[in-house]
C-alpha cells in the first residue's frame, strides 16, 4: 500500500473534463437516467448492469456492426455466460474504418529498417494480402500462423486474416524450433508468415534453417510466405512450400478492395499460448467480439487513446501486449511498432522514437523502467516527450520507487498506469483511469466491467488484505476455450477450479483504501515460510532499490530436501558489474528487507547469478527456477528466451546445508 499521503500524481480539472472516461459516463447518465457522479459509481454500474454497460461501449465506439437485441445470456455458471448471440460484426472491419493519407502505421527496428504506412495504403496492403489468402484457399475457422518480428508485415497479415473470418495466432521469432512446435504443431495452421531474420542489440539473426525445420515438423503448414526483413540474398530452396512475401501477393489486383465477412460475435479471432514453463503451452481461443469490445474500452477510457494519438507498446508477437496494441487502429490511433533491443543507442531509443513520432502513449515493462533507473537514464533532461501522456507498465508489478523514478526522471505531467491482466484475457483486470490520482506502488483501479474482488483461501472477501485475485462475473473477452479441449474441462480447471463458478487468475494481491490494486506476485510462486503467505514482489521491490542489484529472483526451497517440512526462502541476486557479494551486502540485503517487511521475508540464503531465467515475454521465470533448485525437471525449456540460465540453479552445494 502506499505509503505517502498525497498522490504522485493528480489529473487537471481540465484533463478531467476532456477525457472520453467524462464523456462516457455523462452519456450513460442520459441513455439510462442514472447517476454516476464518480469512478467508484460507474465501476458499480458497469458489473450490476453489464447489459447497459457492455452496449454503451458498443454504441458510444461506434462498432461497425449489427449489434441485435441480447446482450447477455447467463449459463448455468460463468463460463457459459454468452454475449451478444445476435450480433455479426467483423474485426478488421473495425479496425480499418479510417482511410486517406493519416499514418496508420510507423516502424523503427532498431536504427535498421523504417516503414510509414498510410491507413489507405494499410488498407489496400490488406486487401491485397486477403486476396492471395483466399486465391489459396484460406478461408473461415483456418489457422493463419506468424513467426514474425512486430512490424507492418505482420499486422497486415492479422488483419487479412480476420476479414475473412481465419484464426489467427503468433510466435516471436526469438522462439526455438521447439518452442514454435509445441504452439503451432497444436493448432494446426494452414498458412505461415515468416521472416528471413531479425536484429537484436545489433545482432543480424537469420531465421531460415529454422523455418526449415518447422516446416518439416508441422505438416499442417501447406505454404510459407517470407518476409526479406533481414535483407541478406538467400534462397528458399531449403525451405518447403516456401515465397517471398511479394511473390505471394503479386497475383492480387493492385485494389482489390477490401471484402469483410460478417461473423458471430464468438467466432474465432486469436489463439494465444500460455507461457509453458510447467507442460506444454495451452493454447487459448479469443473472440473477435469480445477481443475489441474489451480493447475498445481499455485504449478509450482507460487509456483516453483519441483519434490521432500515437500509441506505442514495447513488445514482441510471442506476448499478448502485441495483439491489444494492435487493436488501437480501432480507436483512431496510429500504432508506432518497434523490433529490436529496448535498450538500443545506449538506452535511449525509446525515448528517441517517442520524441521523433510524437509518441502520446508509451508503452513497457517494470523491469525495463527498473533497469532505465538502474543505468541512470534521465529522459526529463535529455528529451522533450512533449506529447506523452501516458505511460503504461505491465510484465511484472511495478515497485513504488519505480513510480518516483517515473516522475523525477521521465516526466512530471504523466498518467502512469501500472496495467495487470494476461494472456489468459488478453487485456486487463486492473489497469489506469485518466479521473483518478495515481499513488504510488499501486495500480489505479479495477477495469470497468470487470467484477475484480480479492478473496481468501476460503472464499470470503478481503478489503485491505492479501489474496486471490477473482472476477466473480462474466466479460466478454473470457476464452471461448481451449484449442484441442472439447468438453471444456482443461478450461474450466485452469481458471474455475479454485473457487467453483468463479475465475480465479492466480495472483497474489490486495486492495488498498484508494480503491486500487497492489500485485504482490504470482500465487503459484508465492513464499510459504512458516506457513505465512509471502508475495515475491514484496521482496523484490526491497532488494532491488539497492544500487549494486541488477535485479533478482526469490523461490521458496522445500526444507529440509530428504524430508520437507517447511519451506525456506532463497534469493538469487544479479550484480552491478564489477560488485562482489561479500558479507556486507549481504547483511545489507537482509537488513533492508528485514526493516522493511518482516523477519520471515528475510532470505536463508543469498547467492549471486550471472543471468536470471525469464520468458520470452520477459517476465522472470520463477517456477522454473524453483522446479532446477529442487531437481525437478522445466517441462517446457523452449518457453524461456534464456534457458542456460538454468544451470547455475541445478545442485547448488550451498542450498544443501
Amino acid at each position: 500500500m502506499s505509503m505517502t499521503s498525497a498522490p504522485s500524481w493528480s489529473p487537471s480539472a481540465a484533463r478531467v473534463a476532456q477525457a472520453n472516461m467524462t464523456a462516457f459516463r455523462q452519456a450513460a447518465e442520459r441513455r439510462w437516467r442514472i447517476a454516476l457522479p464518480d469512478y467508484d459509481a460507474l465501476h458499480a454500474w458497469s458489473v450490476d448492469r453489464p447489459e447497459q454497460f457492455w452496449a454503451s461501449v458498443w454504441i458510444d465506439a461506434g462498432i461497425i456492426g449489427t449489434m441485435g437485441e441480447r446482450v447477455l445470456v447467463p449459463g448455468p455458471s460463468m463460463p457459459e455466460a454468452r454475449w451478444f448471440p445476435e450480433a455479426r460484426l467483423n474485426f478488421a472491419e473495425n479496425l480499418l474504418r479510417r482511410s486517406g493519407n493519416a499514418d496508420a502505421l510507423v516502424f523503427r527496428g532498431e536504427d535498421s529498417v523504417r516503414i510509414r504506412m498510410s491507413r489507405a495504403e494499410l488498407r489496400t496492403a490488406v486487401a491485397r494480402f486477403a486476396a492471395a489468402l483466399r486465391r489459396h484457399g484460406v478461408g473461415k475457422g483456418d489457422r493463419v500462423a506468424a513467426y514474425m518480428p512486430n512490424m507492418p508485415h505482420t499486422v497486415i497479415a492479422m488483419l487479412a486474416a480476420a476479414s475473412i473470418g481465419a484464426v489467427f495466432t503468433s510466435a516471436s521469432p526469438d522462439f526455438g524450433v521447439r518452442g514454435v512446435v509445441d504452439r503451432f504443431g497444436q493448432t494446426e495452421p494452414r498458412f505461415l508468415l515468416a521472416c528471413d531474420g531479425y536484429f537484436y542489440a545489433g545482432k543480424r539473426i537469420a531465421c531460415l534453417d529454422k523455418l526449415a525445420a518447422i516446416a518439416e515438423a508441422v505438416p499442417s503448414i501447406e505454404r510459407i510466405v517470407v518476409v526479406p526483413y533481414a535483407g541478406e540474398a538467400q534462397s528458399l530452396a531449403a525451405v518447403p512450400c516456401a515465397q517471398w512475401y511479394e511473390d505471394f501477393i503479386a497475383g492480387s489486383d493492385p485494389d482489390p478492395g477490401l471484402a469483410f465477412e460478417a461473423l458471430p460475435f464468438d467466432h474465432p479471432l486469436y489463439i494465444m499460448y500460455s507461457s509453458g514453463t510447467t507442460g506444454v503451452p495451452k493454447c487459448i481461443v479469443h473472440g473477435a467480439g469480445g477481443a475489441l469490445l474489451q480493447h475498445v474500452k481499455e485504449h478509450r477510457l482507460h487509456c483516453d487513446v483519441r483519434e490521432g494519438d500515437r500509441l506505442f507498446y514495447f513488445t514482441t508477437c510471442g506476448w499478448m501486449m502485441w495483439n491489444w496494441l494492435v487493436s488501437g487502429l480501432a480507436s483512431g490511433a496510429t500504432l508506432l511498432l518497434y523490433d529490436g533491443s529496448p535498450f538500443a543507442a545506449n538506452g535511449q531509443v525509446l525515448f528517441d522514437y517517442a520524441d521523433a513520432e510524437g509518441m502520446t502513449h508509451m508503452g513497457t515493462s517494470a523491469k525495463f523502467l527498473e533497469a532505465a533507473a538502474k543505468m541512470g537514464l534521465a529522459p526529463r533532461a535529455t528529451h522533450r516527450l512533449d506529447a506523452l501522456r501516458v505511460l503504461l507498465s505491465t510484465g511484472s508489478p511495478l515497485v513504488a520507487e519505480g513510480y518516483d523514478y517515473v516522475y523525477r526522471h521521465i516526466k512530471r505531467d504523466l498518467q502512469l498506469s501500472s496495467i495487470s491482466g494476461g494472456t489468459d484475457i488478453i487485456s486487463c483486470f486492473a489497469l489506469g483511469a485518466p479521473v483518478l490520482p495515481v499513488w504510488r506502488g499501486e495500480l489505479q483501479c479495477r477495469g470497468l466491467g470487470m467484477a475484480v474482488e480479492v478473496w481468501d483461501d476460503e472464499g470470503r472477501p478481503v478489503r485491505g488484505g492479501k489474496g486471490e485475485l477473482v472476477c466473480t462475473r462474466p466479460f466478454p473477452l473470457m476464452p471461448l476455450g481451449f484449442w484441442g479441449d472439447p468438453d471444456g474441462s482443461r478450461y474450466r480447471a485452469a481458471y474455475f477450479g479454485r473457487f467453483a463458478g468463479t475465475w480465479c487468475q492466480g495472483d497474489f494481491c490486495e486492495i488498498t483504501g484508494h480503491g486500487g490494486l497492489v500485485i504482490h506476485g504470482r500465487s503459484d510462486a508465492t513464499l510459504n515460510p512458516g506457513g505465512v503467505r509471502i508475495g515475491t514482489a514484496e521482496i523484490y521491490r526491497q532488494v532491488e532499490r539497492l544500487p549494486e542489484i541488477l535485479e533478482s529472483v526469490v523461490i521458496g526451497q522445500d526444507w529440509p530436501p530428504e524430508a520437507p517440512r517447511d519451506v525456506r526462502v532463497v534469493l538469487f541476486v544479479k550484480l552491478r558489474k564489477g560488485i562482489v557479494l561479500d558479507d556486507a551486502l549481504v547483511a545489507s540485503i537482509r537488513d533492508t528487507i528485514r526493516e522493511n517487511t518482516t523477519p520471515r521475508h528475510v532470505p536463508s540464503h543469498v547467492l549471486s547469478v550471472q543471468d536470471i531465467a525469464r520468458t520470452h515475454s520477459g517476465k522472470i521465470a520463477e517456477l522454473a527456477v524453483r522446479n532446477a533448485v529442487h531437481g525437478s525437471p522445466v517441462r517446457n525449456i523452449e518457453a524461456l528466451a534464456n534457458p542456460e540460465a538454468l544451470a547455475f540453479f541445478r545442485n547448488r552445494p550451498e542450498l544443501q546445508a
